[in-house]
């Protein structure tokens, strides 16, 4: 009999997650025999439930806030990429027992700008980040990557956004946080990756009346999907592009390594996810 290959996505909490949704239209969508669940993990049993999940039939999982990092000590090999950026959020259970972990971050924030902006050039410019978790340390690799001359940094604790532009280099240039605005002068990309904006948290307060016509701008907040930086990039005429696709891409590779099918991001996609 065959085996009915499982996934999921751990993370504390994990009710929140539009990842089930988007693995499961997938499967669906291409007739494929599989499930994806959504499993809450404490720390305390981070270790016990990874080492535990191939013998349930899991073939893979994605992980979520606050595992990324502290998963990496539960593996058995870990990709350049995710070595790179100090987090996965990718597990692929192997048929010998082994554990590998990937980083899709990056990959799923580039294929979203390619796909929210087709004409976006990396190399035209500097980028602005806000922020300098780890959603910032993906798409730094991410950018660098793609070409981006320079990197901005602005973080509201000015010594985070420092540990990591000693850790990336030259190319990334730390702005103190009272003066974020003036990055928007010369980027011609900008991100935010702060939880600013998002409903329930702080509103988005960094004055955006700098902001380039000519700039890509988009944000990694899609609750609520059009963010008060996002209008803001509308009104002045740049290319806005919403965060529901980073996570949206994110989850290709996983799904085509574990159910064999690689699958499209598209409108119908999306509307399965918001649904």
């Amino acid at each position: 009999m065959t085996k009915i290959p499982r996934a999921g996505v751990i993370g504390n909490p994990i009710s929140h997650s539009l990842s089930p949704k988007l693995h499961t239209h997938w499967l669906r969508r291409y007739g494929l025999a599989g499930s994806y669940d959504a499993i809450q993990v404490t720390e305390d049993a981070l270790e016990q439930t990874i080492r535990a999940l191939p013998g349930q039939g899991y073939v893979g999982i994605n992980v979520t806030i606050p595992h990324k990092i502290r998963v990496l000590d539960f593996v058995d090999q870990v990709s350049d990429r995710a070595t790179l950026v100090g987090a996965a959020n990718t597990l692929t259970f192997t048929d010998d027992g082994r554990v590998l972990a990937d980083n899709t971050d990056g990959y799923g924030f580039i294929a979203n700008l390619r796909q929210g902006a087709p004409d976006w050039n990396p190399q035209s410019g500097p980028a602005a980040i806000f922020g300098a978790g780890g959603a910032a340390r993906a798409i730094i690799v991410a950018l660098a990557d793609a070409g981006v001359p320079e990197i901005l940094l602005s973080n509201r604790t000015r010594p985070k956004a420092e540990a990591l532009s000693d850790e990336f280099g030259t190319r990334v240039r730390v702005v103190d946080w009272v003066q974020a605005g003036t990055m928007l002068e010369t980027a011609t990309t900008v991100i935010n990756t702060t939880s600013l904006g998002m409903a329930g948290a702080q509103p988005f307060k960094v004055p955006l009346d700098d902001l380039r016509s000519d700039a890509v701008v988009t944000d990694i907040v899609y609750n609520p999907l059009r963010t008060t930086l996002l209008d803001a990039a509308a009104a002045a005429g740049c290319v806005a592009v919403d965060g529901l696709g980073m996570l949206l891409h994110q989850g290709v590779p996983g799904f085509e390594r574990w159910f064999g099918q690689r699958p499209e991001v598209d409108d119908a996609t999306r509307a399965a996810v918001l649904a």
